[in-house]
Order: C-alpha cells, then structure tokens, then sequence
C-alpha cells in the first residue's frame, strides 16, 4: 500500500520512502546503543523524507524522543498530534519562544541570554520550561565554551530556582566521530566529561538531567559517549554515518524516480543541453527526465551521477538544468511515460544516494535534504 502526502495527482516525478526502514533502521540503532535513550533527529523535513511520518515511524519503533533544529519544526509534529518530547536546538536572539513553552518543547541554551529569553516566556505562560544546557567541546558552533560554560550554569540554576525552568539536559556535539580514530573524539569526550563535572558541582544533578553528545557516527561505533541518550539522524534514514565501514545493516529510505517527459533520436555530432558539454558519438536516442537543480537534481551532476534507465545504468547526459536533465539511450528502447531511477536501496540495479555522493564529492545529507517540495514523498 501506498500514498502520496499531496493528493494522489500523477506527477513526473516522486521520491518513494519506505517507512518500514525507517522502522528497521530504528531497531538496528536500538542494538547499538540498549540501555540508553534515542531521540531520532526529525530536522530538515526528516533529513528530505517527510517530518510527520518519519517522526511517527521512529516512534512506533522504539525512538523515546525527538529532535529539530527549529522551533517551527516542533509546532508543526505538535500540531500533527506527536506528543512524544521534542528538542529544539537553534533559537535566534528575540525569536518568539511562548508557543513552543506552551507547547512542553525542550530549548537548547547555550548563552545566558537565551536562558533569560526562555525564562522570560515560561513566566508569561505560566509554565516551567525545559532547558538542555549546551557546552562546545570542539566542534566550534553552538554551544558554550569551557570558559563560559559556569556562568552559563549559574544563569540557568537562578531561572531554575524561581521555578521559570527545569535543567532537562546537559549536551554537547561531535566533530568527528564519522572519522574513526580522530583525535578530536577523545579530547571532545574528556571536555564534555569535565563540563559535567563542573555542572555536577554547581547543583545541576539527578536522574532527571539527561547527558548526551552521540550523533549516527558515535551511535553505531563509539558506546562510550552514549551517556544517557543517542541521536541518530542519517542513519535512522538508512544512510550510513561511517560508509568506509560499512552500512551496518541500515536500509535507504528513499527511492527518487522520474517519468521520462520525451524520447528523441538525433544524429552524431548533436549537442546536449546548455553549454554542449555532451555531444553524442553517434546516432542516437536522448530521454529527457524531469528533474533538475530546482529539484535537488544537483548542477554537478553533469555528465558525472548515474541512473537506472531501461535496465542499465546510464550516465546524466549534458548539463543539468534547473527542471530536467538527458540520458543518452543508445539504441535500447524506452518510451515516454517509463520509469528512471536516480537512486533507492541499490537492491534492483539502481545507484544508491551513497553513490551520487560519492560521485559528487559530497556526503548523503546533502543528497537526500535537497529534493525539493515539488517532488511528491510517497509512503510505503
């Protein structure tokens, strides 16, 4: 059974998401990391797959939580009835906070202005918020640094005591953990392990207080900084944190797949699309499919990134253009109407979202968050 999130109009082009491996996928991370808790990172419209049955999907399988990037992110699964806690980890200075105070979403705060911006809301709605306490242990982006980590502690254990927040969390992010053996990952640990310290002796204690730091990468190598809580993202979406080591069991989401619009046989010599960066050898058949950059369909693509075509692999033909690309055919026959693949499991032939990115030169987020609202998502 299937059915697509916007009506069920024929379109020319859908990205096919198998809810199923997200389940798996779930399971497959839940061996990894047992004795702790998963908040499944949702952000980015679910890494491209869709926010709402993605979020459900990482639930039914066991995910105890939630994560995104943007409050808007949060109101929208609380206003499509998920009810699990959710975390919202980037709030900009004067970023209206209320709805989401009132709506029990955890805030990340990493500066003490952000700890009175969240307090000043819990005082409007009446309600306590939950606060995780950011400290930066090397990747240099959000996040307090060592230095200001205690006034950023002392600031929220004050809003704590008026009873205007709960100090839910103490966390961090790493840099490198899909680099196997990175110094980084060790002098990041031992950051985060004395950030805690620090947060211990201040009054910041109990069970209550979730620690955690682990990504996909950590999540699947790295069971010492799984603390309290993991947070998968990629590989919830079937897409390996570590490809160099292997996919470890995941399965891809996501198929992407295109209707080609027209089929036309040219003479050698013939130039392909912007540019003629192609030109064909001989007579031959062009299909044009699509789908192109305002897609997601990636300019750099040109004459580099592979589909499935008629049963073979075919090379993008000519420069990508911003609403569709061409294959050169040959002579195998193919029709309008027939089906191209871009990339899906690999199970039938089909380049995976792991092979653009390597073609590309570019990692699988990038892949699979670009394609575009045009493309319908169609559940499985």
């Amino acid at each position: 059974m299937s059915f697509p999130i916007q009506g069920s109009l024929v379109t020319p082009a859908e990205a096919r998401v198998d809810l199923s491996a997200i389940r798996h996928n779930v399971a497959v991370l839940r061996r990894h990391a047992p004795a702790v808790e998963m908040m499944v990172a949702v952000k980015a419209d679910g890494y491209g797959h869709g926010l709402v049955p993605c979020a459900r999907a990482a639930l039914e399988a066991g995910a105890s939580r939630l994560g995104t990037a943007y409050i808007q992110e949060a109101l929208d699964l609380r206003a499509a009835g998920v009810t699990a806690p959710i975390l919202s980890w980037i709030i900009t200075p004067r970023e209206p906070l209320d709805d989401a105070v009132a709506a029990a979403i955890d805030l990340s705060a990493g500066a003490p202005w952000l700890v009175d911006d969240i307090a000043a809301s819990a005082r409007r709605a009446e309600r306590m918020a939950r606060v995780h306490l950011k400290i930066d242990t090397g990747i240099s982006r959000g996040g307090a640094t060592a230095k200001a980590w205690p006034a950023l502690i002392d600031r929220a254990l004050a809003a704590q005591a008026e009873g205007l927040i709960e100090i839910a969390g103490l966390w961090s992010h790493l840099a490198c953990a899909d680099i196997p053996g990175h110094p980084s990952i060790g002098r990041q640990l031992a950051a985060f392990d004395e950030g805690l310290a620090v947060a211990e002796k201040a009054g910041v204690a109990g069970s209550n207080v979730l620690r955690h730091i682990a990504n996909s990468a950590a999540t699947v190598t790295l069971p010492e900084a799984h603390y309290d809580m993991v947070r998968p993202g990629i590989a919830v979406y079937g897409l390996s944190p570590i490809p160099e080591l292997g996919d470890f069991g995941l399965r891809p989401a996501m198929t992407l797949s295109a209707r080609i619009a027209m089929v036309k046989r040219v003479a050698a010599g013939t130039g392909v699309s912007y540019g003629h960066l192609y030109t064909t050898e001989r007579e031959t058949t062009l299909a044009v499919v699509p789908l192109g950059y305002a897609d997601g369909v990636m300019r750099g693509a040109t004459n580099r990134a592979e589909v499935l075509a008629a049963g073979r692999r075919r090379t993008v033909a000519g420069r990508v253009c911003m609403d569709q690309f061409m294959i050169d055919m040959g002579d195998d026959q193919v029709s309008e109407g027939d089906e191209v693949v871009l990339f899906g499991p690999g199970t039938s032939g089909e380049p995976t979202a792991q092979e653009w990115a390597d073609s590309l030169g570019t990692i699988t987020h990038e892949i699979v968050t670009r394609i575009g609202s045009r493309v319908p998502r169609v559940y499985r």
